[in-house]
C-alpha cells in the first residue's frame, strides 16, 4: 500500500512539474517573440494555409539561458520516457543545434536528417554515423502536420535505425498530426503546445478573450481557415 501510494504521488509530482514546464516554455516563446499571434492579420504559410500564429523556435538559440533550459528539459524528457537511446538525431535545419546540445548532455552520438537527399557527393540524407539497429531518439523543434518530422523517421528506419520516439519543443496539436504519429507508431513528447500557448497569451494580456474562439477554431481546421475572407 505504501509503495502504491508513493508511486501515485511520484506520478502526480511529475505531471505537476510537466505542467509548469509547459507554461514556462509557452511564456518564454511569447517573451522572445519566437511565437507571434496575429488573428486580425493572418500569416500565410509555405503550404498556403492562412494562420493566426507563426512559430520560429530558432530564435531560442540567441538566448543562452533559455537555450540551456530548453536543451536540459528536452534531455530530461528523453531520459524520462525513452530508457534506451543509442543515438540522438536532429531534424534539419531547425533542430540541429538543440539536438547537438541534447546529445552532449546525454553523452550520446549525434546525427541529423536532411529534408531530402543532397544533390552531390554520396546523396546521403542522414549525416553522421548511424549503426545498424541503433535505438534513436529524434529531436524536433516544431510539430505542425507532422509530415516533415515523420519523413525523417522514415529515413532513419530505412537507414537501419530503431526509432524509439521523438521529443519536440512545440506542437500545434493538430488532430491530423496526432493521428499521423499514432499510425506511424512514433511516441511523441513535447515541452509545450498550442493550448498552453493560448492560456499563457491570455494570462499576460497578449490576446483578448474575444480572440480565443477564433484561435481555437483555426487549430481544428487549419487548411480551410480564413479562405472565405
Amino acid at each position: 500500500m505504501h509503495i502504491i501510494s508513493y508511486f501515485c504521488i511520484t506520478i502526480i509530482d511529475y505531471l505537476s512539474f510537466m505542467e509548469k514546464i509547459e507554461k514556462k516554455v509557452a511564456e518564454s516563446l511569447l517573451e522572445i517573440k519566437a511565437v507571434t499571434l496575429s488573428p486580425d492579420k493572418p500569416y500565410t504559410w509555405a503550404s498556403g494555409w492562412k494562420s493566426p500564429i507563426y512559430c520560429d523556435n530558432r530564435k531560442i538559440l540567441s538566448y543562452p539561458a533559455l537555450r540551456r533550459d530548453i536543451a536540459g528539459w528536452l534531455s530530461s524528457t528523453v531520459k524520462d520516457n525513452f530508457k534506451e537511446c543509442d543515438v540522438v538525431a536532429g531534424v534539419a535545419t531547425g533542430a540541429i543545434a538543440l539536438g547537438i546540445m541534447v546529445a552532449e548532455i546525454l553523452d550520446k552520438p549525434f546525427i541529423y536528417v536532411r529534408p531530402k537527399p543532397k544533390d552531390h557527393g554520396t546523396g546521403a540524407r542522414i549525416e553522421g554515423v548511424l549503426p545498424q539497429g541503433a535505438k534513436v531518439v529524434v529531436v524536433e523543434d516544431l510539430i505542425s502536420t507532422g509530415n516533415s518530422s515523420l519523413s525523417a523517421v522514415d529515413a532513419l528506419r530505412h537507414g537501419g535505425a530503431i526509432v524509439s520516439g521523438m521529443v519536440a519543443i512545440f506542437s500545434y496539436n493538430f488532430p491530423q498530426a496526432r493521428e499521423a504519429f499514432e499510425n506511424a507508431n512514433v511516441e511523441l513528447h513535447t515541452l509545450t503546445n498550442y493550448d498552453s500557448l493560448l492560456d499563457a497569451a491570455r494570462s499576460c494580456g497578449y490576446i483578448k478573450e474575444d480572440d480565443m474562439k477564433l484561435l481555437r477554431e483555426w487549430r481544428y481546421s487549419p487548411s480551410t481557415w480564413g479562405k472565405d475572407e
